[in-house]
């Protein structure tokens, strides 16, 4: 058994969104050239992933809207908002990138493989059942954990979003549901004005969806607390059977949408409790997919890091790699980790 794969296909780069657009095509490859600069490839496997299908798609999405996708991109391609662009290519690209998560999912449960990094685009959190919106199409992690709860043997997904932006879509996708455990830390206020502390879940859902809304500057040291103080001890308390990453490089200071101040070798840090938990309550299993992540360097130097830490390679420090910077607003991201940690005490017994 591998320990890691990644899953990369050259149609995710056929995604056009026009001139000057923040999510472009040109993220995967300078992604893919870090990793060949540091040795990471050809350590680690790269795997072409299968088209999902509709069907599969339509776990999470109504037909309607698949449909929908599916004819604007046969077209030619056009808007389903201001923000989020097709091109002729779109449907395809976005039937491999679900397609990757559902591969990475069978590969991780069936043993192939303990972890997974879908260097995969478009993005998916953002979109809701109904519509496509923030850059994304399909909602990739929330196919691939309804996938793996359908067919899979799955009983309990945890997924962690820490992409500078609410991963709304995913919150509601499972805000009523009992089998996913949703935590997401994220710039607020900020795109696309949901994921306050108080959104909590609701019906069987109720304590199940975990906010950590964090003031713009916000850096590593309030992340790995929140980490140490709340995620961890609820994913221990949850008892996943597979853990999934929303991964998003936004957060990094570099980047061009966000504010926050975190640097390559803070997503290490964060992969690698991930890890540790994973090891603990699912024999390792880890699947992550790329979100965000809009300055190229930025980005590419944090997926390395990412992925270095799956598969147990130790990279250090990479050259330019950037000490963390001070956080401000240091208080109040800790209210805000304090508030979050009150909420779910009555669920969870924190």
């Amino acid at each position: 058994m591998s320990d890691v794969v990644i899953f990369y296909d050259p149609i995710f780069e056929d995604h056009e969104t026009g001139y000057g657009h923040p999510e472009r095509p040109e993220r995967l490859p300078a992604a893919l050239e870090m990793m060949r600069e540091t040795g990471l490839i050809p350590q680690v496997e790269v795997v072409t992933p299968r088209p999902t299908s509709p069907e599969i798609i339509s776990m999470v999405h109504t037909e309607d809207y698949v449909e929908k996708v599916r004819k604007m991109a046969e077209v030619g391609g056009g808007h389903l908002d201001m923000d989020t662009t097709l091109s002729s290519d779109s449907y395809a690209a976005a039937l491999k990138a679900a397609g990757a998560l559902v591969d990475s999912v069978e590969g991780s449960m069936g043993g192939k493989f303990k972890r997974a990094f879908c260097l995969v685009r478009p993005p998916g959190h953002h979109a809701l059942p109904s519509r496509g919106m923030g850059f994304c199409l399909f909602n990739n992690v929330a196919i691939a954990a309804q996938y793996a709860l359908e067919n899979s043997g799955v009983e309990k997904v945890m997924i962690v979003d820490w992409d500078a932006h609410h991963g709304n879509g995913t919150q509601d996708i499972f805000y009523r549901d009992n089998r996913v455990l949703y935590v997401s830390l994220h710039q607020y206020p900020h795109y696309p004005g949901t994921g306050w502390v108080t959104e909590i879940g609701t019906s069987l859902g109720e304590g199940l969806t975990v906010n950590v809304p964090f003031p713009a500057g916000t850096g590593e040291e309030q992340y790995l607390e929140a980490f140490d103080r709340l995620i961890l001890p609820l994913g221990r308390k949850f008892g996943p059977d597979l853990l999934m990453i929303s991964a998003g490089y936004d957060g990094h200071h570099r980047d061009l949408l966000c504010s926050m101040k975190l640097v390559a070798g803070s997503y290490a840090k964060m992969t690698r409790r991930l890890m540790e938990l994973a090891e603990g309550l699912c024999e390792g299993r880890v699947v992550a997919t790329l979100e965000g992540g809009y300055n190229l360097q930025g980005q590419a130097r944090s997926i390395a890091r990412t992925v270095a830490e799956f598969a147990g390679i130790n990279l250090d420090r990479m050259p330019d790699e950037e000490d963390p910077e001070p956080s401000t607003y240091v208080e109040k991201a800790k209210t805000v980790i304090q508030e979050a940690t009150d909420l779910h005490k009555p669920f969870w017994k924190l």
